[in-house]
């Protein structure tokens, strides 16, 4: 009795395989655009792949238990709500809201920080979202959470992989 419980209940998570693997802190998948939060999303995604199939950028794939996961390393989301319109499983909110809270940091292996000129970053991105403040020295790059909009661009251009995008809160991207 107990396995055909265990059976009937038991969904795909992720946070399971990555114990397994031992990893006990996975990284939290970066899911599409406009995607249902996390545990909404796993319920509701049935890894059809429709997402990933309709996606023009090809920065969709599919990840663990072949759910989509939105990859920057391949390029920008340029947000043209076509995983939205192509999902018939409810895993995504209306193309009319914020379509994520995702913004662009940059760590400390940044090559401006080891004194190496470096603007990849900024080129990237169509937003002017990265700005390197005039200084003596070679200048750092900042982020202006006011004009990011976590495309992603900046991270496939940056020849050092210093750039992630990472989820910001809401109330902190309001204030912006």
């Amino acid at each position: 009795m107990f396995r055909m419980v265990a059976a009937a209940t038991c969904r795909h998570d992720p946070r399971r395989r990555a114990l397994l693997r031992g990893r006990v802190r996975a990284e939290p998948a970066l899911r599409p655009p406009w995607a249902l939060e996390e545990p909404a999303f796993v319920d509701a995604c049935i890894g059809c792949q429709a997402c990933v199939e309709a996606c023009p950028e090809a920065v969709l794939s599919p990840g663990a238990g072949q759910l989509p996961v939105f990859d920057p390393a391949r390029g920008e989301c340029t947000f043209c709500a076509r995983c939205v319109d192509a999902c018939r499983d409810s895993a995504f909110r209306p193309a009319t809201e914020r379509p994520w809270t995702l913004q662009a940091h940059i760590a400390d292996r940044c090559l401006t920080h080891a004194r190496i000129v470096c603007a990849s970053c900024r080129d990237a991105c169509g937003e002017a979202a990265i700005r390197f403040p005039v200084t003596s020295a070679v200048p750092v790059p900042v982020v202006a959470a006011d004009r990011c909009t976590g495309c992603g661009a900046c991270v496939a251009g940056c020849p050092a992989g210093a750039i992630t995008l990472q989820s910001t809160p809401l109330e902190a991207l309001a204030d912006v």
